[in-house]
């Protein structure tokens, strides 16, 4: 079962203390570190899991980097060489996702306006909410599945958020 919580305050602090965590663990090899997923978007329900994008020159070299977040208490639980490199590491606690990604991956971008789009419109962020809320009442294998339940409705939350962000780089 998906369970999801009313926003908590501690999210960004526990997000800066993994951020912390991870710059003090692989120094100079993080090129960027973002806060992304529903925990990073003020007053939004989530699962409380904080989802963090981390970018490294190359993520599918997993020998650069991997080693010391393993040490760090992170466990490497995805790898997806035919989707932009991408590595997923858990931490148990607090819970947390670290995507990796190779520095430019568009998929960060796309996360970070996600989330940025969320933060900015109400309407949006209600409606993301709602269908959560909603789809974390069914039965799921897995939560891969909740999440491509999802894909809809995020879909077109970005549509509007990419339009938004078209039109304001004419501006």
């Amino acid at each position: 079962m998906i369970h999801i919580s009313d926003y908590d305050r501690e999210w960004p602090q526990q997000f800066e203390s993994e951020a912390v965590c991870i710059r003090g663990t692989l120094g100079a090899l993080v090129l960027e570190l973002q806060h992304v997923g529903s925990t990073s978007v003020p007053g939004l329900a989530a699962k409380p899991v904080i989802d963090i994008a981390l970018c490294v020159a190359n993520s599918a070299d997993e020998a650069a980097y991997a080693p010391a977040l393993i040490t760090a208490g992170y466990a490497l639980t995805i790898r997806e060489p035919e989707w932009f490199e991408h590595r997923m590491f858990k931490r148990a606690a607090p819970e947390a996702n670290l995507h990796v990604f190779s520095l430019g991956c568009p998929e960060v971008a796309r996360m970070m306006n996600f989330r940025d789009w969320l933060r900015r419109n109400a309407a949006d962020r209600a409606l993301y909410e709602e269908t959560k809320r909603a789809l974390a009442t069914r039965g799921w294998g897995d939560v891969q599945e909740y999440a491509d339940a999802k894909s809809a409705v995020v879909t077109e939350i970005m549509a509007r958020a990419e339009e938004r962000h078209r039109f304001s780089d004419v501006e």
